[in-house]
């Protein structure tokens, strides 16, 4: 899959990770105010090591839903679908990161759109949801631009840095 978009005069594209990606990725990825509003799995420090193991993860194609989201062909961000299984099949949960030198400026959003239309086209999905943080109201404020709903808010149904926090939930159907 690959997403083309222009934003502000720079090419954005969303597209398979791949080797030449590991130096941009680990660049971008270590960043504490990142890593802070992502689940345990991506590491904080996120090393040489941490990116090699994530471009082998995504270098499978079966069921990879996992892309990086590129500006003028670095990668500085990753956004995925984690597939649902048995009745839940019709159902992706949805999940994303950008470096934060690239904050602010649409990335994102843009990012969102071209990954929810290949869900509900390419991929044949019903309903696409998120769970971030309910403190990170950067991250609900471009679900809420791109169409998500808020369907509630998960109350204690985290930890994180030995905290516990309250997560939102928001979907996204497809238009019937």
């Amino acid at each position: 899959m690959v997403q083309i978009m222009r934003i502000k005069g720079e090419k954005c594209v969303l597209r398979r990770w791949n080797l030449l990606d590991l130096e941009s990725l680990v660049e971008n990825a270590n960043n504490y105010h990142i890593a802070i509003n992502m689940r345990d799995l991506f590491p904080s420090p996120y090393t040489l090591e941490d990116g090699k193991n994530w471009l082998e993860i995504t270098s499978c194609e079966e069921k990879n839903c996992f892309l990086a989201i590129t500006v003028n062909n670095h990668a500085v961000g990753g956004i995925g679908l984690t597939l649902g299984e048995d009745i839940e099949r019709i159902s992706a949960e949805l999940g994303y990161w950008l470096g934060e030198k690239y904050w602010g400026k649409g990335i994102t959003s843009s990012a969102i759109k071209g990954i929810v239309n290949y869900g509900f086209n390419e991929l044949g999905l019903e309903r696409i949801f998120a769970k971030p943080l309910e403190y990170n109201t950067a991250s609900r404020r471009v679900l809420e631009k791109n169409g998500f709903q808020l369907e509630g808010i998960m109350k204690k149904s985290v930890i994180k840095e030995g905290k516990i926090y309250n997560q939102a939930l928001y979907a996204l159907t497809r238009e019937n």
